[in-house]
């Protein structure tokens, strides 16, 4: 299990990713904004520069996220579904899922209340 951590230079957002079951869980912590889309950005592809065909992006504790994050997760949604693969989001707390709602994000990228749930293969 491939355990790594990236943070930004301000410390606002913090990333960590693991596999389980051949799926790619990166946990993030802090704010999502236009200064640290990079950082979200780059925790979201693997080292060789490809994103997982499979991915959950948990974001029990990211506290804000603007339009920033969200064009992120449609980029990322829209090169991981010409790959044949999926990206569920996990965990969000009412005010981040609300603005996944208002601009339709969870139409595309299913929302999870758990990571557990959002790694069923059922889904």
């Amino acid at each position: 299990m491939a355990h790594k951590q990236r943070t930004d230079r301000r410390g606002r957002l913090h990333a960590e990713h693991h596999e389980v079951e051949g799926i790619r869980v990166v946990t993030l912590r802090g704010e999502i904004d236009h200064d640290v889309q990079g950082v979200l950005s780059e925790a979201l592809i693997v080292d060789d520069g490809a994103v997982p065909p499979r991915m959950v992006a948990d974001l029990s504790d990211v506290t804000f996220m603007d339009s920033s994050g969200i064009n992120v997760f449609v980029a990322t949604h829209q090169q991981v579904s010409n790959a044949d693969g999926w990206v569920r989001i996990a965990g969000a707390q009412p005010s981040v899922l609300r603005v996944l709602q208002l601009v339709g994000v969870d139409t595309l990228i299913t929302c999870h209340p758990t990571t557990e749930e959002a790694l069923r293969p059922d889904l």
